[in-house]
């Protein structure tokens, strides 16, 4: 099928190396910034949202569910991520799949930064409901 029959055109956004958006909620949702480069509304795409997480030296996302899979694709660092109470170390080059309503959450275990690629198959980061396990999140995104 054509582009021109979906009506959507293919684009390239170029990583920034900055992190636009993001918590800085040491007692909340975590401390991480993210930048978003596939997302409708940002970009003429529907279907697959994507873009790249930031974890500096003691940084952390906190434990949340949300509705849709994800995938992460480790680009720089070492992370813990644990899944459902099940921990496991991802580094530089590793692809994690996490189940969509599976509890996880992330730390940043090593002295350096670690940079994340994060795909969700939705049409925008906005259709992602973030429900944090602590009551101190407020379940949004």
């Amino acid at each position: 099928m054509s582009h021109a029959i979906t009506g959507v055109e293919p684009c390239v956004v170029a990583d920034s190396g900055l992190c636009p958006e993001g918590w800085n909620e040491p007692e909340g949702r975590g401390v991480i910034g993210w930048q978003t480069l596939i997302s409708a509304g940002l970009t003429p795409s529907k279907g697959l949202t994507a873009g790249i997480a930031t974890l500096e030296p003691g940084g952390f996302l906190a434990p949340h569910r949300h509705a849709p899979d994800e995938i992460y694709f480790v680009l720089e660092g070492r992370a813990l991520v644990t899944i459902d109470g099940m921990e496991r170390e991802i580094a530089q080059g590793d692809c994690l799949f996490i189940p969509g309503m599976a509890e996880h959450g992330s730390r940043n275990v090593s002295g350096a930064r670690v940079r994340v690629l994060y795909v969700f198959p939705v049409d925008r980061f906005e259709d992602v409901t973030y429900l944090f396990s602590d009551s101190k999140g407020d379940g949004v995104a």
